[in-house]
């Protein structure tokens, strides 16, 4: 009998999916608006995505509605987020901030893959959604259980332009 763990990083055992293969690499195309979910380098499966309201370019200071791009880790599991189910993310890095100081910026934080809050759900046959966050990524609740049950704290997130 296979067992789902989800929600469980923080025993030390791995969130999985139910066919038992955990992500070990989020891939975010912004381009292909497109969330890949990865496995020793392969498509475990990939969903469509909505972006922050100005999803050209990158983050690069605090209420520019621009999604980050680089690499960053999930941080933080929150089961009872205002949009669902979310995955805090590591934003700002290293580079972000640096960037941000010269600049002499806020580079913002608070950047998650989410669900969605409630009359956000796309409907009809094909629909999707539109850019709509602050910077975050947004998917429907759906998907978000199938990613949730997917990835661990600590996974790499990588955010493409």
């Amino acid at each position: 009998m296979l067992l789902l763990f989800v929600g469980l990083s923080y025993s030390g055992r791995p969130v999985v999916g139910d066919d038992g293969v955990r992500t070990d690499k989020v891939l975010v195309n912004k381009g292909q608006r497109k969330l890949y979910l990865m496995h020793e380098g392969k498509i475990l499966k990939w969903y469509w995505i909505a972006l922050g309201r100005n999803p050209v370019g990158a983050k690069t200071q605090r209420g520019d509605g621009r999604t980050p791009e680089g690499t960053y880790y999930v941080v933080n599991r929150n089961a009872h987020s205002t949009f669902y189910r979310s995955l805090t993310l590591s934003y700002p890095n290293q580079k972000d901030r640096q960037q941000a100081l010269q600049a002499k910026q806020d580079p913002g934080r608070g950047i998650e893959i989410h669900a969605l809050p409630d009359g956000f759900e796309p409907t009809g046959p094909g629909a999707r959604m539109i850019d709509w966050t602050e910077g975050c990524i947004a998917v429907t609740n759906e998907d978000m259980d199938e990613i949730w049950a997917r990835v661990n704290i600590g996974t790499t997130v990588e955010i493409r332009p």
